[in-house]
């Protein structure tokens, strides 16, 4: 069965109480619930992962992306200087695609440059929870594409 690993970083563990007015109120278990019901649909199943920590998170990558369809990362203040996740991304070989629920280019000028991302195939940012469905259908339609 097709697998799809979603990886969320630092904070993201706070969705639903951290800066609503950018993040939205709801939780980090409203978007697995989300996230997981979109796998389904897709006839696939989901791991998914939420860590503070840039070691863990690049743990958590290295056992479980191996043979799935796609990485869905959410690298979170680790996009701006992860050189480590970004060498991960690339010695994985799996297609990715990072998301940003806020529109980072909007944000501080900080927000906007991300080195993690050059490991992925494409970005999304700003469009919330939304943004992680619409990379997973990107990912799971990648053999119709290429």
């Amino acid at each position: 069965m097709k697998k799809f690993v979603v990886v969320n970083g630092p904070n993201l563990n706070l969705l639903g109480k951290r800066e609503p007015e950018i993040y939205g109120t709801r939780s980090l278990a409203d978007l697995n619930d989300m996230v997981r019901a979109k796998a389904g649909d897709l006839h696939a199943t989901v791991e998914l992962f939420q860590s503070n920590s840039e070691g863990e998170i690049i743990d958590f990558l290295q056992k479980e992306a191996p043979g799935a369809i796609g990485i869905i990362l959410t690298p979170g203040a680790v996009s701006h200087y992860s050189l480590a996740i970004f060498a991960c991304l690339q010695a994985l070989g799996v297609p990715a695609v990072e998301v940003h629920i806020s529109n980072i280019h909007a944000r501080e000028e900080f927000r906007s440059r991300s080195v993690t991302a050059r490991g992925a195939r494409g970005v999304i940012t700003g469009l919330g929870f939304d943004g992680y469905l619409l990379a997973m259908e990107y990912l799971a339609g990648l053999d119709k594409h290429e």
